[in-house]
Order: structure tokens, then C-alpha cells, then sequence
């Protein structure tokens, strides 16, 4: 595959979009017939991270190009072997929501084994249509004719997108929130196949945190808000400590249930934002906080910039 400079792409080649976003089709489809992505295991939609040098966690994106490419940037991932979970939102608002999704095609096509895109409330089904939703009008500016065929391939790569991840001992990360009704890791992993007997993926993608006993409906219009004793309730079911998310626009991030809850927001443009943020965890780091857990400790390795 030949280099891109991900910084210059005034230009978008049709056939190359189509390629690539083919050839990341195929792999998610792979990694999931052989539920392995890399060294780590996947169930169902849910990835269970246990080998990692170091892990880099995103939140929303919102066609933010600028800074999605500065994070990538300060991480050095091109040169690196660190991990990249995007928590979803990866379009719509930004103006540049085409040259974001190529670039995320692009990097995994590069690196299929260090880059796991989660599915976001802007990428779900079809039966949970939300506003705005302008990517359509994006990809007719960029591909005129052919936008209605992009459009409907990245609407079957949305439904290959993940539905959570969890990192043994220590967290759930996932788009919006755990349903209030969680019981085990089932929940989150089968969600999509469940959809929409059951409301579990609605809510994962969906539903935020509220300083509240039990929940409530959004005011969304899906979900619920929910409370700590939600969150209590489906952390000790699943073994973790934290349930990190992004979902809900912040100034870089924000902390609610007494820190049992983390919700990262990475994009500036389309909000107005002054600050962003991202998390990076080592391997090294990770032992620690698994044995010796604190949201102070957590927050140190929370990047804003």
C-alpha cells in the first residue's frame, strides 16, 4: 500500500475510498469469523483486550480532521505499536467527515491489528435514525453520483463495528453507556444479534450518565440517563472498576459516579471547543491501576490538549 499524506487530502479518489473501505470490510469479517483481533480475543462484538503495548483510547470524532491527526501525532502511531480504540462518532458535524473516515480506513488497512473501531449512536442502525446526520450530503460534495453507493458500503461497515471493549480487571469502554438492565458481558457482546427485541444496544449507544438514583429516559429521544447505582450494579457484574465513553460533548472530559464513570470527548471544531482529549495506557500502567485502582491515578494518564 502506498504512503499517504493524511494531511493533504483536498482530493479523494473514488476508486481508492471504495478499495479501501472493501479492504476493511474483509478484515473486520475476518476478525470476526476467527474472533481475534491481533493477539486479542473477540466475543461476538465485544474485544477483549489482554495484549498491548500500549493502548490509546479516542471518543468522538465528528469529521474533526485537524485534530484526530494531532492525536495521532503526539502518539506517534505511525512509528509506534500502540493500540487505537475509537469509542464511535466518527462523522457528521465536521466538515471534514469524508477525509475522516478515509483516514481511519486507510490506517486500518496500514495496520489491521492496532486499530479497533467501536460502533457510535452516528453509526447505528438504520431503525435509530438521529439529526443531524449530513455525512450523505458530504460524501455527494466529494463522489457527486456515487455517494448514494459510499453511503450504503459504510452503512455495512457500520454494522461490522464493535459494540464495547473490555480490558480485564480494569475497564468497559464503550460509546454511550451500559443498559440499566446489564447482567454479564453477554449483554454488551450480543447486543447487535438481540437488536431490537432487546433495547441493550440502543442504550450502549445511546445512554449517558447522570448524578441520579436508577434512570430515566433521555431527553434524546433513545436511552436512558443513568445513575451510579446503574453503573455499581454493572461493573460488579462484568469484574471491571470503570466504564469509559464518549458520546456526549465536554471540553475534553468529564467525570461522573464518584469516578466509576469517564466519558472522553476528542474533537474541537465542531463544538467550539478549546480542549480535547484521549487516554494512553502502557501495559506497565495498566498492572498498576488494576492493583491499585484510584480515578486520580486514572486521570493522569487523560491527555488534554
Amino acid at each position: 500500500m502506498h504512503e499517504v499524506d493524511l494531511r493533504n487530502l483536498s482530493s479523494i479518489d473514488r476508486a481508492e475510498f471504495l478499495s479501501l473501505l472493501d479492504n476493511v470490510m474483509t478484515t473486520i469479517k475476518k476478525e470476526r469469523a476467527n474472533a481475534r483481533v491481533g493477539y486479542n480475543s473477540i466475543d461476538g462484538g465485544l474485544v477483549k483486550i489482554s495484549s498491548f503495548k500500549e493502548l490509546v483510547i479516542i471518543g468522538d470524532v465528528h469529521g474533526d480532521l485537524n485534530t484526530l491527526l494531532a492525536i495521532l501525532e503526539m502518539v506517534k502511531f505511525m512509528d509506534g505499536h500502540n493500540i487505537l480504540l475509537f469509542l464511535g462518532d466518527y462523522g457528521d458535524r465536521g466538515i471534514m467527515s469524508v477525509e475522516v473516515y478515509y483516514t481511519l480506513l486507510y490506517l486500518k488497512s496500514r495496520y489491521p491489528d492496532r486499530l479497533i473501531m467501536l460502533r457510535g449512536n452516528h453509526e447505528g442502525p438504520m431503525d435509530l435514525p438521529f439529526y443531524p446526520h449530513d455525512l450523505p450530503v458530504m460524501l455527494e460534495d466529494k463522489f457527486g453520483t456515487h455517494a448514494t453507493q459510499i453511503y450504503l458500503r459504510l452503512r455495512e461497515l457500520f454494522d461490522l463495528m464493535y459494540t464495547g471493549v473490555l480490558l480485564d480487571g480494569l475497564m468497559l469502554a464503550l460509546h454511550g453507556g451500559v443498559p440499566v438492565n446489564l447482567n454479564s458481558l453477554d449483554d454488551i457482546a450480543y447486543s447487535e444479534r438481540m437488536h431490537p427485541k432487546s433495547s441493550n444496544l440502543q442504550e450502549i449507544l445511546w445512554n449517558d450518565p447522570r448524578e441520579i438514583q436508577g434512570y430515566r429516559p433521555s431527553a434524546r429521544g433513545y436511552g436512558y440517563y443513568f445513575g451510579k447505582d446503574i453503573t455499581e450494579h454493572a461493573l460488579n457484574a462484568i469484574g471491571a472498576r470503570l466504564i469509559v465513553r464518549a458520546h456526549e460533548p465536554c471540553n475534553g472530559y468529564k467525570v461522573n459516579h464518584d469516578g466509576l464513570v469517564l466519558t472522553l470527548f476528542s474533537c474541537k471544531e465542531p463544538y467550539g471547543n478549546d480542549r480535547a482529549s484521549f487516554m494512553s495506557i502502557s501495559k506497565d500502567e495498566y498492572k498498576v491501576l488494576v492493583d491499585d485502582y484510584s480515578i486520580e491515578r486514572l486521570l493522569q494518564h487523560v491527555n488534554v490538549f
